[in-house]
C-alpha cells in the first residue's frame, strides 16, 4: 500500500464517481479502477459499493476513508514542518512586473508562504531589463513578466503562466468613458500617457503592435517612470493609456477601463529563471505561480 493509493480512494469517496474522481486526479478511469480494487486485494475487504452510474462506502469503507485522510493530513503537515526546517530563515528574492501580475503575484504570495511559511519573500518592482539582468547577477532567484524579445533571454529559461488582456484607460469624466470601445483611429486624436521608453522600452513596441493593424504611429504625449503615476496622470485628465485589464483591480473606480476596437493580442506573463536551474524555493514557487496561472 502506497500514499497514492490513500489519495485515490479518498477522491472517489469524496466524488462519490470514479469518472469524476479520475478528473480531479488527472488519471484515466480505468487506471483509477485497478488502483482501489489493488487496494482493497491489499486490505482484503471491499472499500466501496459498485453500482453503473456511482460507488458508496461500505460500513469499512467509511472507517477507512476517516483514517485514510488522518494519515494524509498528518503526511502533509510532516512535509511543511521538515520543509520550515529546511528552509526556515532563508530568502527568496523575485522580480515581478506589477501591472501584468496585479493579480497573480497576490495568488502566489499566499500559496507559496502556506507551503514555506517561515521563508522570506522579497519583491523587486522592477523593468523587464533590469529582471533579466538581476537574473544573471544572482541578485534574483525568479522573476514575473511580460518579454516581447526572444533575444533579450539569452542564458534564461522561461514558461508561460497566464494571458493578461488589453484595455484603455481613461478618466470618468472623459467623452471614451462613455463608449462600450474606442477604435484606434478614434484614440489616435487624443493625447496618450505611458510609461518611459528607456526604463520600459518593451511598453513602446507594445504600443506600436498594437496601432500597427490601423498604420498610425502612436504619439506619447506624456511618459511616467511608474504604472502608479500613469495612473494618477489619467486619473487627473491629462489624457488616455493603453493598460492591462488587471489593473482594474488596483484603480477601482478612479479610472474607466473599456475595451480597444480592434482588441489587441494579449500579453504573455511568464516565469523566467537561469538556465542553470532553479533552487528549490524556487521551484516551489514556479509551482505556486503555475497554479495560479491557471486559475486566473
Amino acid at each position: 500500500m502506497e500514499l497514492r493509493h490513500l489519495r485515490y480512494f479518498v477522491a472517489v469517496a469524496e466524488e462519490e464517481n470514479v469518472s469524476r474522481a479520475a478528473l480531479r486526479l488527472h488519471i484515466s478511469q480505468p487506471a483509477l479502477s485497478r488502483q482501489i480494487r489493488d487496494l482493497e486485494d491489499d486490505l482484503g475487504f471491499l472499500l466501496l459499493e459498485r453500482s453503473a452510474k456511482s460507488v458508496r462506502l461500505t460500513e469499512a469503507g467509511r472507517s477507512f476513508l476517516a483514517e485514510s485522510r488522518a494519515v494524509l493530513q498528518r503526511v502533509e503537515e510532516a512535509v511543511k514542518t521538515a520543509r520550515a526546517v529546511a528552509f526556515g530563515g532563508e530568502e527568496l528574492h523575485v522580480g515581478y512586473a506589477m501591472s501584468p501580475t496585479v493579480r497573480l503575484l497576490p495568488q502566489t504570495l499566499r500559496a507559496f508562504q502556506a507551503e514555506m511559511p517561515k521563508v522570506r519573500v522579497k519583491l523587486h518592482d522592477l523593468t523587464t531589463e533590469q529582471m533579466q539582468a538581476g537574473l544573471r547577477a544572482g541578485t534574483l532567484q525568479i522573476a514575473l513578466m511580460v518579454c516581447s524579445n526572444p533575444a533579450s533571454m539569452r542564458g534564461l529559461q522561461s514558461e508561460k503562466l497566464t494571458k493578461v488582456a488589453m484595455c484603455l484607460a481613461v478618466a470618468p469624466q472623459h467623452p471614451f468613458a462613455r463608449q462600450r470601445s474606442v477604435k484606434l483611429a478614434e484614440l489616435a486624436q487624443v493625447p496618450l500617457i505611458g510609461l518611459n521608453r528607456m526604463e520600459y522600452p518593451d511598453y513602446e513596441e507594445l504600443l506600436e503592435a498594437i496601432f500597427a493593424p490601423a498604420g498610425i504611429k502612436p504619439r506619447i504625449a506624456e511618459e511616467h517612470d511608474s504604472i502608479s503615476s500613469l495612473i494618477a496622470a489619467v486619473e487627473s485628465g491629462n489624457g488616455a493609456a493603453v493598460v492591462t485589464e488587471s489593473i482594474a483591480c488596483i484603480v477601482g473606480p478612479r479610472l474607466k477601463l473599456t475595451r480597444l476596437s480592434p482588441p489587441p493580442p494579449p500579453l504573455i506573463v511568464i516565469a523566467a529563471w537561469l538556465k542553470s536551474g532553479l533552487s528549490p524555493l524556487g521551484q516551489q514557487f514556479l509551482e505556486c505561480a503555475r497554479e495560479a496561472g491557471v486559475k486566473e
